[in-house]
């Protein structure tokens, strides 16, 4: 990881106090500067870890994010305040930029890396724009973290378990993946039929958000959100050509185009649909 001296500086500074914090069990740095896509400006992300059963003290939290905030904007939640995904955290402003700590249910990691294992995954909408928050997202955050603080060895035995892609899982998001796309594609077509632009739109980026997970999966990597998907996307060796100048092209969009842009979004489908092979199968004949 490169940091800036002035990031590492009080990077080391908020994870040295947040040592101190009673039952907090691990600290890791998170985000784009574990990825390689962080730049002067980006934030630190840190993750602090607990045990459902013994939670640590928010109000500790809290003076250490006010000791390093430089003005009236800092926010610190309750457990759970945020959504059920992401937990809680407290959002600050330091004088070296913009720092993240965010909350860690282990309890609520290792279920769910539990979870993936057996293919069972979930997506939950509300918690966050633009698509939410897959579950999925909690073995990435695993697998690409930065361990600063781990005297209990817990980071380092869930890495262990995320390092391999989990077969179950790669299985399952292709398959529900591709059909909840192929499903919105038959509606989005009536809808491009009707001149609905509403929700012939709403279907479009449905379909690009289920073909993206469905991507991330055939190549096995874990995807750490939105935000970085299509980044990430273009560099896959399974990818159809020109993926990104193919989104654009359907995404660029008037009334007068609706039916045409359905059709390239087809082609883009069968192109996925091809990389997939036999892993995908539709449930039936729409």
């Amino acid at each position: 990881m490169k940091i800036p001296e002035t990031k590492k500086q009080i990077l080391d500074e908020i994870v040295n106090d947040l040592k101190k914090v009673d039952n907090l069990v691990a600290v890791v740095l998170g985000g784009s500067h574990c990825i390689g896509t962080a730049n002067e400006n980006s934030d630190l992300d840190i993750g602090i870890y607990y045990y459902e059963v013994s939670p640590f003290d928010i109000e500790q939290v809290k003076l250490i994010a006010g000791k390093y905030n430089v003005d009236d904007t800092m926010t610190v939640t309750g457990f759970y305040q945020w959504g059920a995904w992401v937990n809680g955290g407290a959002w600050l402003n330091t004088a070296s930029g913009e720092v993240d700590i965010l909350y860690r249910n282990i309890d609520q990691v290792r279920a769910t890396i539990e979870k993936s294992v057996n293919g069972i995954w979930e997506n939950d909408f509300e918690q966050q724009p633009p698509f939410g928050f897959s579950s999925v997202i909690y073995l990435a955050k695993t697998n690409y973290c930065y361990p600063l603080y781990d005297p209990y060895h817990v980071i380092k035995e869930m890495k262990e378990e995320v390092r391999h892609y989990p077969l179950k899982l790669k299985q399952t998001i292709i398959q529900q993946s591709l059909w909840a796309a192929e499903f919105a594609l038959w509606q989005a077509e009536k809808f491009a039929r009707k001149g609905d632009i509403h929700n012939t739109v709403g279907c479009f980026t449905r379909i690009l958000k289920n073909i993206t997970d469905a991507l991330f999966a055939l190549n096995e990597l874990y995807s750490l959100g939105d935000k970085s998907a299509f980044l990430k996307i273009v560099q896959m060796p399974k990818c159809p050509d020109n993926f990104k100048e193919q989104v654009e092209a359907i995404l660029s969009i008037n009334s007068h185009t609706l039916t045409g842009n359905a059709g390239k979004l087809r082609n883009l489908f069968s192109q996925v649909t091809a990389l997939a092979g036999g892993m995908y199968q539709p449930y039936f004949q729409l």
